[in-house]
């Protein structure tokens, strides 16, 4: 392994820094430079790995500011916020709708149910008088005849 000039170093330290992979990197490197550099090697410009802890503080500042700025920069990007991607989805759920395509609708609000999380879940929270979470203690289930017509079922929660 050759010692890479601080213009390869500085290509590998930016890309890591956006979140490329070593492998994604050693391809970039290659196509752009015409070098041949190994995935550790390429690891070893990352401060956030255990290989990169010793690296000069020259690159560790490059790695910070570069990743501080791709981070701010992905936050400008329409489709990076949920709003955006999820009125994209009621637009795609209703032109699936109009195709009376009603498959294709239930797999979008499936998706935009777990792009909004925790839809799956009742959050309704039975609340005593103190505020307090009601906890159900014991739960009875009364089984009734339905042949009886003066019967009605009871079940309780305690």
């Amino acid at each position: 392994m050759a010692a890479l000039r601080d213009e390869v170093k500085a290509f590998v330290v930016q890309a890591l820094a956006c979140f490329d992979t070593p492998s994604q990197v050693v391809a970039s490197v290659k196509e752009t430079f015409g070098i041949d550099v190994t995935r550790q090697q390429c690891e070893a410009y990352d401060p956030t790995k255990y290989v990169g802890r010793s690296l000069n503080q020259k690159w560790k500042t490059l790695f910070e500011d570069t990743r501080a700025r791709f981070r701010e920069e992905t936050a400008e990007i329409p489709i990076a916020n949920r709003a955006y991607r999820l009125r994209a989805m009621n637009r795609f759920v209703e032109k699936a709708e109009t195709m009376k395509n009603i498959g294709l609708a239930m797999q979008i609000l499936e998706q935009a149910a777990k792009e909004v999380g925790d839809v799956y879940v009742n959050r309704q929270k039975k609340v005593d008088d103190e505020g307090e979470p009601t906890v159900p203690t014991s739960v009875t289930v009364q089984v009734i005849n339905a042949r009886k017509p003066d019967a009605e079922p009871e079940c309780s929660a305690g």
